[in-house]
């Protein structure tokens, strides 16, 4: 089939390699002039394991291209895949300004009938308003000839594991009242289809929903297992074992149950704050979000809270490893990064910060630029040298299982400060390392 993505950004770029892989024709347009020319020089703007290779090997192929040109875009593609960002406003709520201009776009230059895909996480109606966009925008062409419809395809993505959540989907959901449409999307997805029924055909405004609903109760796993952590704390209780306890039972499961410092990237902070503000919109007190955002803003803090008690408030002039800044492994994405709370904290105090994350560097110097109080480091190793203690902000692989006497005799003071729970407090004590994680007493 024919496909146009509207934005190549995280989520479009994924899922048009992806639909490309399988045989599609994807042509993607963006705005971005650079952009474009580094994807067609093979230039891969984010990092996700598995991507590069299906973008270079698809556009080799032909069967991806991209453009700036929206024209020859809309043309190309019955179907158009809106892929956008929706940033939020000041205000917290998503702000739809792209989306619409993107409706308007394709109202201003098809030339036959369209098949409008909403991909971008919105609020719920926003489907409604593509449609009042493109029927405005062909009206005012005279082109009220042409057919269209607009359909709901929220994506379900993790960065980290996009191109496998892409290629074997747990589910695929469509909100259309439309049968011709219906088939034309089963038709589009029949690759990703055929192990088992995957798709779930629902009403527009259900699916638009649907994406918002499994973001904010994710999020609120996470912020109730945060909140339970610190109170095991309080209590001498082992949130580790109490977590192995509770997610034994299967309706509840292991998946989102671990302690840390909070959730982060481009999701879930953005979602539940826009899940809120569209429930103010109708008048309804979405208590529980309210609470699971407070709670995971404080946790971004706690690491920073424990290590200032450490040292009595005193951070001035002292130097902190850091391990991590992404706000999660497999990632380059520093977006809302519980490590970007804990270095302006630190850097507040007076303190500095020696860095290592095996992705994120490149991102962390964007953000920041170049400080005093700021060194990235090459490796993991360098970042101890002369630290008077260690953070951990991110769970990557190649940091679970250090030398802990080469850690040891790198800092000035042998004390770790976790934020991910990495290590086993007893096999840390027999390095003569002090330990201190979430929701455990310090070893």
């Amino acid at each position: 089939m024919n496909l146009t993505v509207f934005g190549i950004g995280y989520v479009g770029l994924v899922q048009a390699a992806v639909l490309a892989e399988v045989g599609h024709q994807v042509v993607c347009v963006d705005i971005d002039v650079k952009k474009v020319e580094r994807l067609n020089q093979g230039l891969i703007p984010i990092f996700e394991p598995g991507l590069e290779n299906l973008v270079k090997e698809n556009h080799a192929a032909g069967r991806i291209k991209f453009t700036t040109d929206a024209a020859a875009a809309v043309k190309h593609g019955q179907i158009q895949m809106i892929a956008v960002g929706t940033p939020p406003g000041e205000d917290g709520s998503a702000d739809l300004k792209y989306v619409l201009a993107v409706a308007e776009a394709i109202g201003r230059e098809m030339d036959a009938p369209k098949i409008v895909v909403g991909k971008s996480t919105v609020p719920v109606g926003t489907c409604e308003k593509i449609k009042a966009r493109i029927a405005a925008t062909l009206k005012a062409r005279g082109r009220e000839d042409l057919g269209f419809d607009v359909a709901s395809n929220p994506e379900f993505l993790k960065e980290g594991s996009a191109v496998a959540d892409c290629m074997k989907p747990d589910r695929i959901i469509v909100g259309t009242g439309s049968e011709d449409t219906e088939a034309v999307m089963r038709e589009l997805y029949a690759p990703f289809n055929r192990n088992h029924e995957k798709m779930i055909v629902m009403d527009v405004r259900s699916a638009e929903f649907t994406k918002y609903a499994a973001n904010c109760m994710l999020a609120t796993k996470i912020s109730f297992m945060n909140e339970m952590a610190n109170l095991a704390e309080e209590l001498g209780a082992d949130i580790e074992e109490v977590r192995k306890g509770i997610g034994s039972d299967p309706r509840i499961g292991y998946h989102f149950i671990y302690p840390g410092l909070g959730y982060g990237g481009s999701c879930f902070p953005k979602d539940v704050r826009a899940l809120i503000k569209t429930a103010e919109g109708v008048k309804f007190d979405a208590k529980l979000l309210r609470a699971v955002e407070e709670r995971n803003n404080e946790q971004k803090s706690v690491l920073f809270d424990k290590v200032n008690r450490y040292f009595k408030g005193n951070l001035k002039g002292k130097t902190f490893a850091l391990w991590g800044l992404a706000f999660k492994p497999n990632t380059d994405d520093m977006r809302e990064a519980p490590a970007r709370v804990l270095m302006e904290a630190l850097w507040k105090a007076g303190a500095k910060v020696q860095a290592y994350d095996p992705e994120a560097m490149q991102e962390c110097q964007a953000i920041y630029g170049l400080r005093e109080d700021l060194l990235l480091c090459g490796t993991k190793e360098a970042a101890l040298r002369g630290a008077d203690a260690l953070m951990i902000a991110t769970e990557w692989k190649n940091f679970q299982a250090p030398s802990f006497d080469a850690m040891k005799d790198a800092l000035i003071t042998p004390i770790i400060f976790d934020g991910r729970n990495l290590y086993d407090p007893k096999v840390i004590a027999r390095y003569g390392i002090e330990y201190h994680s979430i929701g455990r007493m310090a070893a």
